[in-house]
């Protein structure tokens, strides 16, 4: 190339036969300078020293390897990872004579004296991967499952579901108690904030209509196993005032695992920011002083969700000659996500179900009140795809009169 620009053609008919860029054609001829062809350094090393110098000393990774290989045979712990590795040299740095063996272990005469201080713990482990010494391979990441995994209409975005939960503890200086009744929408983001002294079953059933009438109806909403949302857990066959009122508008009531918070992962982070960017950004005098700074806190973050609010499923309308009511039996369908115990059985609605699997593995419980049926379907976040029917039992919800609770 270079003998070709010399002799006359342009830079860029040269990088036009050769099929390289015209940057590469002028970096060589720059290159080349006025030098003859046969004397110029055609290698392509870049610039500067071929080692870093802030590089560990070819000694000391020895040395770090020497202690290492007399740890692991002579270490009375049998510890020989970077920690363990960096307190012997520092210990035998401590005693004066560098040489000289640690308290615990006989000497070692392969071992070079130690710099002034030994490499940190991070380096050492650097020099143990470079040279291939890890006993363990690096666990391998697989890819999160997506989103709503557990419900295949969700996960594929065909169905939109509203999270919801309580915050608790929040207390104004010298006034009442606040709880927090939030709720956030999982493709969309539209999210609902009330604010009251105590969040019952009562309120809840009640914000939940005001919610939906105003932005429509999801096809799930997912609690927790709070009473307030579940009714009480030590009675069979309960259908909480809640449950009712979601069924009645066709929404499906999802309750997710007890002491499992990554199923409620989007609603802990709107609980977080709302603590952080309401509560305790500001300093409230009074209950309407708290709901006015949540308004607003609110309506910014719909607006700035805007696009990802309009681009979410569907939402059904809600229906205008919609009346409660509470002693109606239940129809439609529950879901719990649930773990099998020890025992290999699942616990929902105040009753034990046997289902084929082993100890602790995840489980989507349907119950189809229509039909008198409950379903299993297996679950696995490395194949949220796969959700396998395990188990098909019969099951009545006993018909009586609702106690309000």
């Amino acid at each position: 190339m270079v003998a070709a620009v010399r002799a006359g053609e342009s830079l860029r008919a040269v990088a036009r036969r050769f099929h390289v860029s015209l940057d590469t054609v002028r970096r060589w001829v720059q290159h080349a300078g006025e030098l003859r062809l046969d004397s110029v350094d055609w290698s392509d090393r870049p610039d500067g020293p071929k080692a870093s110098p802030r590089r560990t000393p070819q000694s000391v990774e020895d040395d770090v390897l020497a202690w290492r290989m007399r740890l692991r045979s002579e270490s009375a712990l049998g510890e020989y990872g970077a920690v363990a590795i960096r307190e012997a040299m520092l210990a035998a740095g401590a005693a004066g004579a560098l040489s000289q063996p640690l308290p615990t272990l006989p000497a070692c005469p392969t071992l070079q004296p130690l710099p002034a201080l030994p490499p940190s713990v991070r380096t050492i482990n650097r020099i143990l991967e470079r040279r291939g010494l890890f006993d363990s391979q690096h666990r391998p990441r697989t890819a999160p499952p997506p989103r709503g995994w557990y419900l295949p209409d969700v996960a594929c975005r065909s169905s939109e579901l509203d999270y919801f939960d309580v915050v608790v503890g929040l207390v104004i200086a010298g006034g009442p108690e606040v709880e927090v009744f939030n709720g956030i929408s999982m493709h969309g983001g539209l999210v609902e904030s009330w604010q009251t002294r105590s969040v019952n079953a009562q309120f809840v059933r009640t914000a939940l209509p005001d919610h939906w009438r105003r932005w429509g109806l999801p096809v799930y909403a997912q609690f927790d196993n709070d009473t307030r949302f579940q009714g009480p857990h030590q009675h069979a066959d309960v259908v909480s005032s809640v449950m009712r009122v979601c069924l009645s508008l066709g929404v499906t009531p999802v309750f997710v695992p007890p002491r499992e918070p990554g199923f409620q992962a989007g609603m802990e982070s709107f609980n977080a920011q709302w603590q952080v960017k309401v509560w305790h950004r500001f300093q409230h005098t009074d209950l309407e002083a708290v709901s006015a700074k949540s308004a607003l806190y609110v309506g910014a973050y719909r607006a700035r969700r805007a696009a990802r609010i309009e681009a979410a499923p569907d939402r059904r309308a809600f229906p205008t000659d919609w009346q409660p009511d509470l002693q109606a039996h239940p129809r439609g369908k529950l879901i719990y996500i649930r773990r099998v115990s020890e025992q290999g059985q699942v616990s929902l609605l105040g009753r034990q179900f046997a289902v084929d699997l082993p100890a602790h593995r995840l489980v989507r419980c349907e119950v189809l009140l229509d039909t008198e049926r409950i379903q299993f379907y297996r679950l696995r976040r490395r194949e949220p795809l796969v959700q396998p029917l395990i188990g098909d039992l019969p099951y009545a919800l006993p018909r009586r009169k609702f106690r309000c609770d």
